[in-house]
């Protein structure tokens, strides 16, 4: 079970990357998303069932990978800035490559800077806060997405 909760926790490695594992994760998503994209049609619907279908584990493989390594919120677990990103790809009225790059940049750019309240998000317990905060990140990202969206900016 360890085995999958990291697995799982890290993107399936993504986590491992040496050089920013968060920002790797987010750009595994935001390229699964252009695949689903490109190649099945799929669009913010899609995204939006993903989210679900991974929220409850997501949550479970980082309280487990945290509790494994000892640590309260560590660098490879990712499937929170999986989830982050999608989330923010739903405030996107299209996708296409401008939306795809500027969902990144929010999501990147919210995550890192935290607004308020989201670093208060990361105080829920295990990996709950863990994921939470990046869902939060999503959240704003979205909202900017929709807002540039609805001014033409894209």
């Amino acid at each position: 079970m360890n085995r999958l909760a990291v697995t799982l926790a890290t993107w399936f490695g993504c986590g491992y990357f040496p050089w920013g594992p968060g920002t790797a994760g987010s750009l595994a998503a935001v390229l699964i998303a252009v695949g689903l994209h490109t190649y099945l049609g799929a669009g913010r619907m899609t995204l939006a069932v993903l989210v679900m279908i991974f929220l409850l584990p997501g949550i479970w493989a980082s309280s487990r990978t945290a509790r494994v390594l000892k640590i309260e919120d560590p660098s490879i677990v990712v499937v929170d800035e999986v989830l982050g990103q999608w989330l923010t790809l739903l405030g996107a009225s299209t996708l296409n490559w401008k939306t795809f790059l500027a969902a990144f940049l929010l999501f990147r750019l919210f995550d890192i800077w935290k607004p308020w309240p989201i670093r208060r998000l990361e105080n829920l317990p295990e990996g709950t806060g863990i994921v939470v905060d990046d869902l939060g990140a999503g959240v704003y990202g979205a909202i900017v997405l929709s807002i540039s969206g609805s001014l033409g900016l894209y």
